[in-house]
């Protein structure tokens, strides 16, 4: 069951019950305050983590749709996701959302003057770059110049540094144009991969932050890039594990219940008033978007706070559509010229029992469609799957819904890069977390696990205690 809103089981009296254990109040249940309050936790820290929704997970979450168990949207993330690797193993779920044993994405172009024509990157057991030599060699939705040019640019872009500012200050699709890419690659290969990472087309993204996605998950280690997705609902691994985590390190959590005003008070410590209540605290780490972050950060607590709302937002839609026979064999699949981006089969996820199969349509960048109505989206995507699946015509629908997160991530403009703060802030015993935070990954599930580290970390530094950063076997 989810957290209750009560205390968990006590703690050994040599932990945070000892009075001169310190104390931490953590502000946001998402997996960046899960993963903030966990590492505080487990050094002897005595912690209240407050989350104003009824449940944990933030914005990778679970609900019930009638019979169904529907995520919000589909979350994915990749072997080279060592942070949030950690976090389902502290949550006891990494054995429910199972990485591929090899990187495998079916892609099928539809718009292929010949039909539809389905081309696969995957990646052999080989060292990097050879790995995917073969997958690019015989890749059908590029020509063979368009192959070696792509090549070309993969070595070039192994040469960067994404912590280079100066590439924070240009967008991927000016790079992508200086190293010879064609509008055809860039659609068919690092648009394909990029958007979803990033939430952005080409464009519209960093080139620092596409640099960390494309060097980091392709051009460090082959099986890098091999993806791993929830094989049950997102919810009872962000919410009903962690909170059984949290509930056994003796956190106390509060759902219900949002922070209306920080403070730090003449001898040092802090207060964060909730309704009702006034707790007080050593340290306090604000897990919360952005925008809400600016509204309960004190004064001076960062040098240019208004910088916070420059950070922008972009958003994701989901559509749902239940089927009333299967109509798709592989797990999932991308597609090229389509308006149709990802489709997942989330059968086995949702409890749909009977005949009939689940697909999840995920979308993002979805700026154009993030308001358009569900009849208008029936009519156009509807279609647009039958084209895609040929044994999807003729079967009956039984439900399509959707799902829309409108600030799904924080927009990685170009320029972002210089906005993201760092997690301690000027105010000591106060700390930021969040992807949006400085971690130097896009919006991620990776990027919110990071960023709970580095709050918890400069936390436990500030207090004196001894700890091992989770990830520095891997860094």
């Amino acid at each position: 069951m989810a957290p209750t809103g009560t205390p968990g089981p006590a703690r050994p009296r040599d932990a945070a019950d000892t009075p001169e254990a310190p104390t931490a109040v953590v502000v946001g249940g998402g997996l960046a305050g899960i993963t903030a309050a966990i590492r505080l936790a487990e050094a002897g820290v005595g912690v209240t983590l407050l989350e104003g929704r009824p449940r944990l997970g933030g914005l990778a979450f679970s609900f019930r749709r009638g019979d169904l168990t529907v995520d919000n949207g589909q979350h994915v993330y990749l072997r080279c996701c060592t942070a949030y690797r950690w976090f389902l193993d502290r949550v006891d779920g990494a054995r429910l959302a199972p990485l591929q044993d090899r990187l495998d994405v079916p892609v099928l172009d539809v718009a292929h003057p010949r039909g539809p024509r389905l081309g696969r990157i995957r990646r052999d057991p080989l060292p990097v770059p050879f790995h995917l030599a073969r997958s690019l060699a015989t890749y059908p939705h590029l020509s063979l110049a368009e192959r070696a040019s792509v090549g070309r640019a993969a070595l070039a872009l192994k040469k960067l540094d994404p912590a280079d500012p100066a590439l924070d200050g240009i967008d991927f699709a000016t790079w992508l144009g200086r190293h010879g890419q064609s509008p055809r690659a860039i659609e068919a290969l690092w648009d394909l991969v990029g958007i979803p990472t990033l939430n952005a087309p080409a464009p519209d993204a960093s080139m620092g932050l596409a640099a960390m996605v494309f060097k980091t998950g392709l051009l460090t280690d082959p099986g890098a890039a091999d993806i791993g997705w929830a094989h049950v609902p997102l919810g009872h691994l962000h919410d009903t594990l962690a909170g059984k985590t949290l509930d056994g390190l003796g956190v106390r959590t509060l759902l219900r219940t949002k922070a209306e005003r920080i403070s730090r008070t003449d001898d040092g410590r802090w207060t964060v008033e909730v309704p009702g209540e006034t707790l007080g605290a050593d340290a306090v780490v604000l897990a919360v978007p952005q925008t809400e972050t600016h509204g309960l950060l004190p004064e001076g607590a960062l040098d240019d706070v208004d910088r916070l709302l420059d950070i922008g937002t972009a958003p994701i839609l989901d559509l749902h559509v239940v089927y009333d026979r299967k109509v798709l064999k592989r797990p999932f699949f991308t597609a090229l010229g389509s308006p149709v981006q990802w489709v997942f089969d989330r059968t086995g996820s949702s409890g749909l029992t009977g005949p009939g199969q689940y697909l999840a349509v995920s979308q993002s960048a979805a700026q154009d469609e993030i308001d358009t109505p569900v009849s208008v989206l029936r009519e156009r995507y509807l279609p647009e799957l039958e084209r895609l699946l040929p044994a999807a015509r003729g079967a009956g629908v039984r439900d399509f819904f959707v799902t829309r997160e409108r600030t799904a991530t924080f927009a990685p403009t170009p320029g972002v890069g210089r906005l993201r703060p760092a997690a301690r802030t000027r105010a000591p015993g106060l700390y930021l977390a969040g992807a949006w935070t400085a971690t130097g990954w896009p919006a991620t599930m990776e990027g919110a696990v990071r960023s709970g580290f580095s709050a918890a970390g400069a936390a436990l530094s500030a207090f004196g205690r001894r700890h091992d950063h989770p990830l520095q076997e891997a860094a």
